[in-house]
């Protein structure tokens, strides 16, 4: 009876073991970690799909909430239509003012068109936040640096791209209205979505004169036919109508400008460079970056995202401006692009002139040349993404919508009574296919992308006060030599700002001593000294170069507990204290 009775008592015990077991296995989270990625973000953002403007800004502003210690968020100005420009500063704010460190710039979306600039940029943001408490690197990249994000910098035309027909390549421009036809009336032919369907798509109508039929093994597909043969269909180019009369259709809409062509830098008229407005900074978008960069003279480096082909972009813009990008400075933009090769597969690393086009008054050519800047754009989406091979072209979208997105990619041809053309036939590739990535492709390049920006990020400067010694003189006097050491591979200065003198000089200041006269040191094995005269406490050194270290070097007359400190615009603080 005894053993029965112990029986039964293990056999409960056990059963309340399992039933503990699994009532802890309940409460556990129902997912593990992936390497890389936020565990349990504050902030759930879906980097799968598109936003608004409106969008954007929601997230923005739980990011802010949620991560107030690193994150703050504030309107640099007013776009064309009125809608906020909203900036993120992220950083750790506990380390120092955010000005006091080297800054990162990052945007999107210039291009309204080009829309993942704005998920790539949120991405960004997203991805600092929410790693900052568990990732020493995030931790100390943000004690030491500060990004400035501004997600969409065409927040009017964005909401236009989504909300309104369009192609894949409208509106690039703005939303301010003008004569693009030169018939001497603005905007009277803008977009006609025939079907209702919220993408401009192509018209085809049958003709006897046609050169084209449907191919009989997929009948998505218009093929020319040979010389010798008849064809069934004739291209009628975009959907839409002929609104004002002129023989053209869809020819006056939103504006034809470009607000890549409006920066002070290299500026030309528009019948030099077709898109560029008025003058410099017509556009308050682009202004009102250029006053947020002008009172941040702590940006060191910058990185705009477009749309597409998968270029890692740098200047200069025009073949002109060659003379601008010294060896120095191509040095660093190539260690950093090539790296970025690496990093984002299928991504090449470009100069803008030399393997696209010229380009007058572009942002990327306005951060380097007037406030020395390095600079990146990202033309973000290669075909690449969606097989790993080379190639592209026409034939692999169709075979995209087919085996990854299912059918749809693409609105079937389907007829329409057109009030101009009869009886027509409207399909082909919706406008968030083909430059815009796939949702499923979205996360994965964001997340590459980012990583880039945040290599380039972190090789800012970043200054260390290092190999203090002191020399008796004899006389009651002695010298203090230290070098001040550049950990990164950027400059404080660039080779542009040492030219035009952008930037104030590195500040390196001896306190608690008694200063007789102050050196930079040339050449310390031969005793080769620059002495500053005035304020010699005080030195100017001009530029700290990466990888390496500047010598100074003070005599005084009195003092033991001393300290050096380091203040650079780009380069941001260091100190040493004995």
């Amino acid at each position: 009876m005894q053993k029965i009775k112990t029986t039964k008592l293990i056999f409960a015990l056990a059963l309340g073991a399992l039933s503990l077991g699994s009532y802890k296995a309940d409460a556990q989270e129902k997912f593990f970690r992936a390497v890389g990625t936020p565990h349990n973000p504050k902030v759930d953002i879906a980097f799968n799909r598109y936003y608004t403007y409106e969008g954007l800004v929601d997230n923005m502003k739980k990011i802010a909430a949620a991560h107030p210690n690193i994150a703050k968020l504030e309107s640099i100005g007013k776009s064309y239509e009125g809608r906020d420009m909203w900036t993120l500063t992220i950083t750790d704010f506990s380390t120092g003012k955010d000005t006091d460190k080297p800054g990162m710039w990052i945007d999107g979306n210039i291009h309204s068109n080009e829309i993942q600039g704005g998920e790539f940029s949120l991405y960004g943001a997203w991805y600092l936040t929410e790693m900052f408490a568990d990732n020493e690197f995030i931790q100390q990249l943000l004690k030491d640096k500060v990004f400035y994000i501004t997600p969409t910098i065409n927040p009017d035309a964005r909401n236009d791209f989504f909300l309104e027909p369009n192609t894949a390549n409208s509106p690039r421009s703005g939303m301010m209205i003008l004569d693009n036809d030169g018939d001497g009336v603005a905007g009277e032919d803008g977009m006609d979505d025939l079907d209702g369907d919220g993408h401009i798509t192509m018209m085809i109508r049958k003709s006897p004169t046609g050169r084209y039929i449907k191919d009989p093994q997929d009948p998505r597909k218009l093929i020319m036919v040979g010389a010798d043969k008849m064809g069934e269909y004739e291209m009628l180019g975009q959907e839409g109508t002929d609104g004002d009369g002129d023989g053209r259709v869809n020819d006056d809409g939103v504006g034809y400008y470009d607000p890549n062509r409006d920066w002070g830098w290299n500026w030309q008229p528009d019948y030099i460079q077709r898109g560029a407005l008025r003058y410099p900074f017509t556009l308050p978008e682009n202004r009102s970056i250029m006053e947020f960069v002008k009172k941040h003279p702590n940006i060191a480096g910058a990185q705009s995202f477009h749309n597409s082909g998968g270029m890692i972009l740098r200047g200069p813009g025009a073949e002109e401006d060659v003379s601008t990008y010294n060896r120095n400075d191509i040095r660093i933009y190539d260690a950093l692009g090539q790296k970025g090769q690496e990093m984002i597969p299928g991504y090449r690393y470009l100069t803008v002139y030399k393997d696209l086009y010229s380009v007058f008054g572009g942002e990327l050519d306005w951060f380097y040349g007037v406030r020395g800047i390095f600079t990146f754009s990202n033309e973000l989406m290669v075909p690449y993404l969606y097989f790993h091979k080379q190639g592209g072209g026409q034939n692999e979208m169709f075979e995209v919508d087919e085996f990854l997105t299912m059918g749809d990619a693409f609105v079937n041809w389907h007829e329409y009574e057109h009030p101009q053309f009869g009886t027509v036939e409207i399909g082909g590739f919706k406008k968030n296919f083909g430059r815009a990535h796939p949702g499923f492709l979205l996360e994965q390049d964001a997340h590459r992308n980012i990583a880039f920006t945040i290599y380039h990020a972190y090789h800012t400067p970043k200054l260390s006060v290092m190999d203090v010694k002191e020399e008796d003189l004899g006389g009651g006097l002695k010298a203090i030599t230290a070098t001040i050491f550049n950990e990164r591979l950027m400059p404080t200065h660039a080779s542009q700002d040492l030219k035009y003198k952008i930037e104030r000089p590195d500040y390196v200041t001896l306190s608690g001593a008694k200063v007789v006269a102050g050196f930079v040191v040339e050449d310390e094995d031969f005793n080769k000294l620059t002495e500053q005269k005035n304020n010699p406490e005080k030195i100017l050194v001009e530029n700290v170069p990466g990888m390496t270290g500047v010598k100074v070097k003070w005599i005084v007359s009195s003092g033991s507990n001393y300290s050096i400190t380091v203040d650079s615009a780009k380069g941001g603080k260091a100190s040493w204290k004995k």
